[in-house]
């Protein structure tokens, strides 16, 4: 009967206190979800890059968790600094274990704020290159030319250097095509020069640049310059090797290769 009359005080005590905070607990994540909501439609309203969306979304979602649940210990009586004095103890035993792990946390919000790339992006960085699919909250994902995935540390993304090859707008590709010393150069010149032009991917501006860049041992060196759009590169790359040694063909224009003359001495 004691202990009948016990629980009764004590439900009378904290039965109040409980069912408040179990309703403030489901509301409180109601909340949440509604501000989560709103965040993401922001996001999406604003053309936020959308490999990013997720990082910030569950990273805030988290952090009005958390502090809704130390609220609603507190609620019921819960002594939070023996609680936070536990959490902090442990929080630095985990962050001891795991700092590999937390300095590529913080590789991911860095890159978040500097944003050196976004989704779709052809990038070159830790010796792996490829096309940005997802900036996660420890590791980004790369997708390769020959679609193998790799995951690569936000840590030392973030701290070491990287190419963008997408950033800008137009990218300029380099050639050297090389002729013999008895051929026409400005011949030479015309023919790479109505190859470019035929492409229909060089931009007139800057305009395509071609001079001898080098008397090389075996073959004067043509240096050729085209300015193309980003996506263009590859395609103009490919498209000038295989048509400018079709026309010099055509056209009698030699394409020397190294030749070494050997000399025999009879004592």
């Amino acid at each position: 009967m004691e202990f009948f009359t016990e629980s009764k005080d004590v439900i009378i005590t904290y039965g109040g206190q409980l069912v408040l905070a179990i309703l403030t607990l489901i509301i409180g994540f109601w909340i949440i979800g509604k501000i989560t909501n709103v965040m993401k439609k922001m996001f999406e309203k604003k053309g936020f890059d959308e490999t990013l969306q997720p990082f910030l979304i569950g990273l805030l979602n988290s952090l009005l968790k958390i502090m809704l649940i130390i609220s609603v210990m507190t609620m019921v009586g819960i002594e939070m600094t023996s609680f936070v004095a536990i959490l902090a103890a442990a929080g630095l035993a985990v962050g001891m274990a795991l700092s590999g792990t937390l300095q590529n946390f913080a590789g991911g919000v860095m890159l978040l704020i500097l944003k050196p790339f976004k989704k779709g992006d052809f990038i070159e960085a830790q010796g792996y290159a490829g096309v940005v699919d997802e900036i996660q909250i420890f590791v980004t994902k790369l997708k390769t030319l020959d679609n193998r995935n790799i995951y690569i540390p936000n840590g030392g993304l973030a701290t070491s250097s990287l190419i963008n090859f997408s950033q800008e707008p137009t990218r300029r590709v380099d050639f050297s095509f090389g002729i013999g010393y008895g051929d026409d150069i400005d011949k030479a010149k015309k023919i790479i020069a109505d190859v470019i032009d035929a492409s229909g991917k060089a931009l007139a501006d800057p305009a395509p640049f071609i001079a001898v860049g080098e008397l090389a041992d075996s073959s004067v060196n043509l240096t050729t310059r085209v300015w193309v759009k980003s996506p263009d590169y590859w395609s103009l790359f490919f498209y000038m090797n295989e048509n400018v040694k079709k026309e010099f063909d055509k056209q009698g224009v030699s394409i020397p290769f190294p030749q070494t003359d050997v000399h025999l001495f009879k004592e």
